[in-house]
């Protein structure tokens, strides 16, 4: 993979390099993060993947997303194609009920951006019915939905408002959000793994769907972090970069205190002076002007404030940044270097075998009806000997076989389309296989359980993160007599 940025160590950037390995020592144990990348003066002192993540897949950004779209808007401002004061039905005419509200009247593209559209509710909600239909007409169905408040006057997250953004510039570029950023911000910042949804009508979904690296998230970080500027050249006027991440609107209350400090446009406030884009499940790029820093990272929790707390506890103490390091140089031991760290999640723990696996083998058991439509399921080994799981899905069969102690990569062919996939599994007891699929480049991953009782089982799959309810599966079944 090519680098964007420069490299460099910790102490050669003012940094005790003690603190950046308690960093990613803090950041291990939450179990589920899946990179990190540290940048001090513009150069990328610390960095690393847990493993099977790895340095060049692109990463499910999710809301982060909604930062690349800001800076869209901005771009589009700077060039004269609309203003903040433009009302959203003007721009979308065509999408605009045929006797709009006086709120929605009112509602302008400042509103959008700062999530104040006046709406009760994200918009997204409304539209979930149709999201997937071709000609769903995802700005109609905004649109269409009450504006129960004056805009501009009560913060509500609301990933619609992202997407009309999209939408608006679609039709006023006549080019897919995407297309428009490559030569104008993507391109220049070296940024060339970018991908991003579209909705069925062929826009860019705005508010999620982008997908980069986490290199390419620091590229952006360090954009900001530098007023817009990039290698000599000002890539994003400074006024919108000092407007889209300053507190726009009070955002709180929230439980969690990351959440309740501000928000910008598109942009979220964190307590230090720093401010950040922010993605679901905990995708991060933090930038922190006082110490000169960008920390970029992925993941896959439900406990989003988590890992910013790992940040402030381990990088606020004074002596992280004396510029010389609190710990005896000669005892850094090799911490002090710019390779990647060396990072892996934990395969499941437990036994390769079972004593009563073996009885199991070629033994296919019928599964009660479920909303999954798994009718059966037959346990085996395969030619590697690793244990393998042929599933009866709709008829069709599919078959995943697990590492043990180790991550193994194959395809899954359970979804709308072939994902790649990195598996694990053991024996936790004596009759209990457990097992774990991690989708890299994404927040989520499986967790399958099947607990064998003579010729019954019982089987559960769940999710570590969902929108919804993280069950995908809690069924009993039964060995078939042949």
């Amino acid at each position: 993979m090519s680098r964007i940025l420069p490299r460099s160590t910790p102490v050669a950037e003012g940094v005790d390099p003690a603190a950046v390995r308690r960093l990613v020592d803090r950041l291990d144990r939450l179990e589920n993060v899946h990179s990190v990348m540290m940048l001090r003066h513009g150069r990328v002192i610390a960095e690393g993947w847990w493993h099977p993540h790895t340095a060049d897949r692109p990463h499910t950004m999710f809301s982060v997303s909604k930062s690349f779209t800001s800076t869209a808007v901005g771009l589009a401002v700077h060039e004269g194609l609309l203003t903040l004061d433009d009302k959203v039905i003007d721009l979308l005419p065509d999408d605009a009920p045929a006797d709009p509200s006086a709120h929605l009247r009112a509602m302008r593209v400042r509103d959008l951006l700062t999530m104040t559209t006046g709406h009760s509710a994200s918009t997204m909600d409304g539209i979930n019915q149709t999201i997937s239909l071709p000609g769903s007409g995802w700005a109609r169905a905004i649109l269409a939905q009450p504006v129960e408040h004056e805009p501009g006057t009560r913060f509500v997250y609301n990933t619609g408002a992202t997407y009309l953004l999209s939408a608006i510039l679609h039709r006023l570029t006549g080019q897919r959000l995407l297309d428009y950023l490559t030569p104008r911000l993507l391109a220049p910042l070296g940024i060339t793994h970018a991908e991003w949804e579209q909705d069925p009508d062929g826009i860019d979904t705005g508010g999620f769907g982008l997908s980069i690296t986490t290199e390419e998230m620091a590229a952006f970080g360090q954009l900001y972090l530098q007023g817009g500027v990039w290698e000599g050249t000002q890539l994003v006027p400074a006024d919108w970069v000092a407007a889209a991440t300053a507190g726009q609107v009070p955002n709180g209350p929230h439980d969690w205190p990351e959440w309740k400090q501000g928000y910008g446009y598109q942009f979220w406030q964190c307590r230090h002076g720093a401010y950040r884009a922010d993605g679901a499940f905990g995708q991060y790029i933090v930038v922190w002007p006082e110490k000169d820093v960008v920390i970029t990272m992925t993941s896959g929790l439900a406990d989003l404030q988590s890992v910013l707390d790992v940040v402030w506890d381990t990088l606020l103490p004074d002596d992280v940044w004396a510029g010389q390091p609190a710990t005896d140089p000669r005892a850094l031991d090799g911490a002090d270097v710019s390779a990647p760290f060396e990072l892996a999640l934990r395969p499941q723990d437990g036994a390769a075998s079972s004593p009563v696996e073996e009885s199991l083998r070629g033994t296919t058991y019928d599964l009660e009806p479920n909303p999954r439509a798994v009718s059966a399921f037959t346990l085996g080994r395969d030619a590697h000997g690793r244990t393998e799981l042929t599933l009866m899905i709709s008829g069709v069969d599919h078959v995943v076989a697990f590492g043990h102690g180790e991550w193994s990569p194959g395809t899954c062919l359970l979804l709308s389309a072939p994902a790649d996939i990195a598996t694990s599994a053991a024996w936790t007891d004596g009759s209990t296989l457990r097992g774990c699929v991690v989708f890299p480049g994404s927040p989520f991953e499986w967790r399958l359980e099947l607990r064998f009782s003579g010729e019954d089982v019982a089987v559960t799959v769940d999710r570590n993160v969902s929108f919804g309810r993280l069950g995908l599966l809690d069924v009993h079944g039964k060995a078939r007599r042949t």
